[in-house]
């Protein structure tokens, strides 16, 4: 082989490798972080009044969204939710959203609607039998809670908080007080 030759294979090799390695990083890139000061992801999960319809972020475009992410034998899931029911029974006519996905495995739609009227729930309970939003929210257990601003971007983050505290209505009322109009 001469010289001319061993330089065009070596070269095709670093050709390859670079090509691959390309690939590689594309297919192990890191996702945007899902976290104060990002813009939260779309999610879909299905609706508890017509199974055939999907809830997705993208409905509550322009609001203040309380996302909460529950399942039915998560205790302390049961302990947070009335604080968040009282929190939209006082914010919720002044335009806060509250959005409760269920990560209960399929068939469990009966054990959710229980639940649901057990805390006398008033605002969008919807189901993700598949867990897709633990994934896309990067979370690792639930309850987890993003509060998202009207222009969609995650203002607070909390796992089993209490939601009608001081601190947090005054965080939410103040984020429907600004008026900010932006699109998800």
């Amino acid at each position: 082989m001469t010289r001319r030759q061993q330089w065009l294979v070596v070269g095709g090799i670093i050709l390859a490798a670079s090509g691959a390695a390309a690939v590689a990083a594309n297919r192990l890139a890191v996702p945007d972080p899902v976290s104060v000061g990002f813009r939260a992801p779309d999610f879909q999960a299905k609706r508890l009044d017509d199974t055939t319809r999907v809830a997705r972020l993208a409905d509550y475009d322009g609001s203040v969204v309380l996302l909460n992410v529950w399942a039915t034998w998560c205790q302390p899931c049961r302990e947070e939710m009335p604080s968040i029911e009282r929190l939209f029974q006082e914010l919720g006519p002044r335009g806060l959203r509250v959005v409760a996905v269920s990560v209960d495995d399929g068939g469990a739609e009966a054990d959710i609607r229980e639940f649901v009227r057990e805390f006398g729930l008033t605002f969008d309970v919807v189901h993700d039998p598949t867990g897709r939003i633990l994934q896309t929210y990067q979370m690792i257990g639930v309850p987890e809670t993003f509060l998202i601003d009207r222009s969609g971007v995650i203002r607070k983050k909390a796992f089993a908080a209490d939601w009608y505290s001081d601190e947090n209505r005054n965080l939410v009322a103040g984020l429907i007080g600004s008026g900010e109009e932006r699109a998800f």
